[in-house]
């Protein structure tokens, strides 16, 4: 839910809304093109449509800062089990193990189109903490600070000192703790799981290696597939933000992206990564990818992110820091709660801090109760957000119109870029030209 920053840069915050809904009629001309699928060997995305980042903390930076754990290829993660001597555990380190795996290892695979080989090492017995449980003073939002003796510190120091004659950590890119599920609150009351990426903690390895991008896990999530919070929290180890609000609601939706993608809604039914996350994280090749900088019309076609090959993503930028992103949503393996198949449109601001909303999704059906209304763990009102054939969408300096679907599902779109929005300059000036934008 959190991850730890190498550094803090104080920007001023800016309002982000969603590209709102149009009825307005306009020409279409011009064609781009279907983007075939090709090959990718994890490089960064690059290029005008690659946003930079303003911090090296996670953020939707295009380009992940070194010391998160690579996404690409195989990625090795070792895994922990923690109790403690007044709430021992209920079950064996392979019944709490079985909760996670091989769920996410699958997850990452068929999210990546298999270009991530996520492999887990458990280290099958229970490491009983020296303390009990409330004396670590764990609670949300407790930190790593290795002034007071407690906290995470504390724990993991224990940790080491029980797993490092068994464990090289020199072989892994992840390290998992799943906490006995009956230590704290249950997740219902309190959501405590937690990620420490990006930068060392302080600690070190007797391997001699950072002890870092490591994620807790605390009690048990609802919903038909509660391994996701750990889909989630290793998502802040390869560099991914929270996209729900974590303070500050203020009247705001919650979940701007809704279940779009388990950095916003990780409880409940499956759901997949964001297009855009997908080519932050290197599972997209170049040609996968629509960067649309000039002006004029575009006719361009988008695969549903569920199934693998065909262009996936449409990135118009707005400014050195925001963008608009198009992509296909349909039903699929990891997708089960799309009720409304259609061409997602969000706006991604990499000047916006993990857990303020960084990305917002337009909300094609605004003041629909939503398609999906089963489960209290996805917002239901967003659940019938993509855009379909005949709607139109506008942002600043962008219209997007669906045209429909073809026989293989692949859905069509028109794109016009208008010239007023190159060189588009300051997040500013972006910022009161979409103060008019959709519902937010």
């Amino acid at each position: 839910m959190k991850s730890l920053a190498i550094a803090v840069m104080v920007f001023t915050a800016l309002t982000l809304t969603s590209p709102a809904p149009s009825r307005a009629g306009a020409g279409d001309a011009g064609s781009g093109g279907a983007a075939a699928e090709g090959e990718t060997d994890g490089r960064p995305p690059s290029g005008p449509c690659a946003l930079p980042g303003v911090t090296r903390q996670v953020s939707e930076a295009a380009r992940t800062p070194p010391g998160f754990a690579r996404s690409h290829g195989t990625v090795r993660a070792v895994t922990l089990f923690v109790d403690f001597p007044d709430v021992p555990a209920e079950g064996t380190p392979q019944e709490r193990y079985a909760e996670f795996f091989p769920a996410v290892a699958d997850f990452y695979r068929a999210s990546s189109y298999g270009r991530l080989d996520y492999r887990s090492t458990p280290l099958p017995r229970w490491i009983r903490m020296a303390r009990p449980y409330a004396s670590y003073g764990i609670e949300r939002g407790a930190s790593f600070d290795a002034g007071g003796g407690n906290g995470y510190h504390a724990l993991s120091r224990e940790i080491l000192a029980a797993a490092d004659g068994e464990v090289d950590f020199r072989d892994y890119d992840l390290v998992n703790v799943l906490v006995t599920p009956n230590a704290g609150p249950p997740a219902t009351e309190d959501v405590r799981s937690v990620t420490f990426a990006g930068a060392p903690t302080g600690l070190t390895t007797g391997d001699g290696v950072p002890f870092q991008n490591v994620s807790f896990i605390w009690s048990r999530q609802t919903g038909n597939s509660p391994y996701r919070v750990l889909n989630h929290e290793n998502g802040h180890a390869f560099g991914l933000p929270d996209l729900y609000y974590t303070s500050g609601l203020t009247g705001r939706t919650r979940t701007p992206v809704g279940h779009w993608d388990p950095m916003d809604e990780d409880w409940g039914p499956s759901n997949d990564f964001l297009a855009w996350h997908k080519w932050k994280l290197g599972w997209l090749a170049p040609d996968q990818v629509h960067c649309l900088t000039g002006p004029g019309t575009r006719t361009l076609t988008l695969t549903p992110t569920s199934v693998a090959g065909g262009a996936k993503l449409a990135v118009v930028p707005l400014s050195r820091t925001r963008a608009v992103t198009l992509e296909a949503r349909a039903p699929g393996p990891l997708d089960h709660t799309v009720c409304r198949p259609g061409v997602l449109v969000s706006t991604v601001a990499t000047d916006v801090a993990s857990g303020d909303g960084p990305v917002r999704t337009s909300d094609a059906t605004p003041g629909s109760a939503g398609c999906y209304t089963t489960d209290p763990n996805v917002n239901a009102r967003l659940s019938d957000a993509p855009y379909v054939a005949g709607q139109r969408c506008l942002a600043p300096g962008v219209s997007v119109k669906v045209l429909g679907q073809d026989a293989d599902g692949r859905w069509r779109v028109s794109v016009t870029v208008r010239p007023r929005i190159l060189g588009a300059g300051s997040p500013a000036a972006v910022s009161r030209r979409s103060s008019a934008g959709g519902p937010g």
